[in-house]
């Protein structure tokens, strides 16, 4: 955890030293969709079992900074909303949604000039808003723990690898990105041990607007 605090923060201090030097900074907004999905084992040595997610609207904040050589960063503050809502036969019926605050740290490659591919890859760190279980109808040994009731404590940080592919169009100042990004969390949020392990996936199909203030 604190070699991740410290690499974010080296990526973070690289995109604000390169802004007086090279290239150019872009602000925007990205919104989308995403759509969940989780895995988990009860004990140590279990086997290992998949629940369907749910697909939820998410939005971020986007500082871009391009440099020179087909190269660049990003940082955002994203709304994402994760979970389960699953549909096996043990945990039929039960749904749960994590609110985030998420913030990825990205390091941005293209390929193009005024239409571009890029491919973006890096960390995320973030911080639980709020938890719900919207729907509890299955209880059991194999059943994944309820994290919306008191008591329950969940843990409030999430970590984790965020990659994503897509394609930019320039308009001058003006830059349109479509983007298929996939994270992984390692986070896990229970604290408890009522259970030996949780992990979520993200996928993502967003649209981005850019507008360049800085050059």
């Amino acid at each position: 955890m604190k070699l991740l605090r410290n690499l974010c923060l080296l990526i973070f201090l690289s995109l604000g030293t390169g802004v007086s030097v090279l290239g150019q900074t872009s602000i925007g907004f990205r919104t989308g969709y995403s759509t969940s999905s989780a895995s988990y084992r009860v004990t140590l040595g279990s086997f290992p079992r998949s629940v369907q997610g749910f697909t939820a609207q998410t939005h971020s904040f986007v500082i871009e900074q391009f440099f020179e050589k087909n190269a660049g960063g990003q940082i955002e503050f994203q709304l994402l909303t994760t979970g389960y809502a699953a549909v096996d036969s043990v945990n039929e019926g039960n749904e749960t949604r994590f609110d985030y605050l998420k913030i990825p740290i990205l390091s941005n490659f293209y390929l193009g000039n005024t239409g571009r591919f890029h491919l973006k890859l890096g960390p995320h760190i973030g911080y639980l808003l709020n938890v719900q279980d919207v729907s509890r109808v299955s209880e059991g040994t194999l059943v994944i723990p309820t994290y919306g009731q008191p008591g329950d404590n969940p843990r409030k940080i999430m970590y984790g690898l965020t990659g994503g592919v897509g394609i930019s169009k320039l308009f001058g100042k003006h830059t349109i990105q479509g983007e298929a990004r996939f994270s992984y969390e390692f986070g896990r949020p229970e604290t408890q041990n009522r259970i030996f392990d949780l992990n979520f996936t993200q996928l993502e199909f967003t649209l981005a607007y850019l507008f360049r203030v800085l050059k």
